[in-house]
Order: C-alpha cells, then sequence, then structure tokens
C-alpha cells in the first residue's frame, strides 16, 4: 500500500465531515461511538462516511429508475468505486474528504480490500437484484453489504484503547466471526425495520421462501396496517436477527474495555428497535419503529454506569 502524509489540517477537516455525516445520519452508531476513545472514533466515523455516501448514491433521489436499478444510478456508483479505489491505492493525495479519511484508515489499520471489493459488490447487486430467494441468498448479500461494517470495523475496536499498537492474534481470531453475526443482525433489523421504505424502492430483502411460508405476498408489505400474516412474518424475522445478536455475544470479551462498552451499547440500542416493532404487535407498514431519545440516553447512562 503506497503510504502518504496529507497535511494535517486537511486530514483533520476530512474527518470532521466524516463525524459530521456520521451525527445526521446513524443515530443508533454514532451515540455507541460517543464511548470510544477519541483516536478510535475518527476511525469509525470514516468508515461510516464512505458506506453513507453509497447508499446515497444507491438509494438517493427514489422514482422509478432508482427501483429497476438505472443507467444513471449505476454509473454514478461505478464512478464513485473507481475514485475510493484510487484514492486506497494511488499516489495522490484525494480531494474529497471522505476518501482522504477513509484512506488514511485503511492504511493506519491495514484493512482488507477484498472486503471493499465484496462491499461494492452488494451494492451493485442493490441495483439489479429486487428480491432474494431465499436466507442463503440473503446472506450472500449480506456477506458484503454494511453488515460486512461489523468485520472492518474489527481491527479498530480491537486496537488497544490507549493508541495504536499490536493486536493479540489469539483476539484478532476470537473475535472475527462474532463480528460478522453482529454485521448480519444490525444488517436483518434495518430489513424488519424497513420493510415499507425498501419495497417503495423497488426491493423486498425478506427472502420470499420466508414470504411464502407465511402466506404473504408481495403486495401484503404495501398494504398498512400489517395483516396477521405479515405480523407473523416479522416475528419469525426478529428471531432470526436475535439469533445472530446471541452468536455476537462471545465476541464482547476479546475487545478492550472502552470497545466494549461501545459494542454494548449498539447492541443494546440497535437491538432496541426490535422490542420497538414488536411492542407495536410486529406492525412494521405502520411506521417507522425508532429508539425514543430518552431510551437511547438511559442506556448511555447505564452503559457508563456498568463500566464504572
Amino acid at each position: 500500500m503506497t503510504h502518504f502524509m496529507p497535511q494535517a489540517a486537511s486530514l483533520d477537516a476530512a474527518y470532521a465531515r466524516c463525524r459530521e455525516l456520521h451525527r445526521a445520519h446513524g443515530r443508533s452508531y454514532y451515540l455507541a461511538t460517543r464511548l470510544l476513545p477519541a483516536w478510535k472514533r475518527r476511525h469509525v466515523h470514516a468508515l461510516y462516511g464512505v458506506t453513507r455516501c453509497t447508499d446515497d448514491i444507491v438509494d438517493g433521489g427514489g422514482g422509478a429508475e432508482t427501483a429497476r436499478g438505472g443507467p444513471g444510478r449505476a454509473r454514478q456508483l461505478e464512478a464513485w468505486a473507481s475514485r475510493f479505489y484510487a484514492a486506497v491505492d494511488g499516489a495522490q493525495v484525494p480531494a474529497e474528504p471522505i476518501l482522504l479519511a477513509a484512506r488514511h484508515t485503511i492504511a493506519t489499520f491495514g484493512l482488507s480490500r477484498a472486503d471493499f471489493d465484496a462491499f461494492f459488490a452488494s451494492m451493485r447487486m442493490d441495483l439489479q437484484v429486487r428480491a432474494y430467494a431465499d436466507y442463503g441468498a440473503l446472506l450472500e448479500y449480506m456477506e458484503g453489504s454494511p453488515a460486512l461494517i461489523g468485520t472492518v470495523m474489527r481491527p479498530i475496536l480491537l486496537a488497544p484503547d490507549a493508541g495504536p499498537g499490536p493486536v493479540p492474534a489469539a483476539a484478532a481470531a476470537v473475535a472475527r466471526e462474532p463480528a460478522r453475526q453482529l454485521g448480519l443482525a444490525f444488517q436483518l433489523t434495518n430489513f424488519i425495520r424497513d420493510v415499507a421504505e425498501d419495497l417503495d424502492r423497488g426491493r423486498v430483502y425478506l427472502p420470499a421462501a420466508d414470504l411464502d411460508s407465511f402466506g404473504v405476498r408481495r403486495d401484503d408489505l404495501a398494504a398498512p396496517p400489517a395483516s396477521p400474516a405479515v405480523r407473523a412474518l416479522i416475528a419469525f424475522e426478529i428471531e432470526r436477527a436475535r439469533a445472530h445478536y446471541r452468536r455476537a455475544l462471545p465476541g464482547l470479551a476479546a475487545l478492550p474495555a472502552r470497545s466494549r462498552r461501545c459494542v454494548r451499547l449498539a447492541y443494546a440500542v440497535y437491538g432496541g428497535i426490535l422490542d420497538r416493532i414488536e411492542q407495536a404487535d410486529c406492525d412494521v407498514l405502520a411506521g417507522r419503529a425508532v429508539v425514543p431519545r430518552r431510551q437511547r440516553a438511559a442506556a448511555v447512562v447505564r452503559e457508563l454506569a456498568r463500566s464504572a
């Protein structure tokens, strides 16, 4: 990997832009990052910036072209991917703040290019695939979707809280699968919550085999309030997501203290979305489930008290 030394002021401004983007659009994730040491926090913001900018291309604008994965959006995605790889691989310092911060983060932690290849492959699928036959097919997508962020963030979270340093090989090995499971849990939580929103974009992420099992038609997902069959389907998917959350728990012990409390908070707040959906009798068509601010604040207080 090419090493580079951007001016400190430029780099600080780039990370600040990533933080602003994260704070504006990733409330649950952003809240959890506040518990990380400052030196780790900015690297998480940089990775979020890459995924957010990519999502904005894939999802933005609405309309028929987006729903069908029109050529304009595909060209934008390829152009963005090309600029990303040029920033990561090239000798020239990128002008775009998000790419400057991402390049520095990737270089600092030696993050795998293959993980980003998988991410962009899944984002291309979002422009081409409108449904998934079964959970295996959806898992294939999620392995490279923003769920990948759990795996990519692993080197950052495992690093010593005090500052950059070596990560014990045993801890890295133990944490890999739990990090993957937590990424899958977060992504599946999004799919459950955003059924109506995704359908507006022409996509159904819940597997077709599951819809068939519960007697749910695609059109039923566009007809609020949710029918008993749709509610039963959502309850089934919630338990599947919770199974991923449970499989993620063993990885907590491998993390340094402040990374551990960050992940515990994200686990509690993001998992709380599933609780809110259940409190609404699994009707995800009537409105978007949101964890109230007071509940998020209480989770922070509990985590800080637990740490103390």
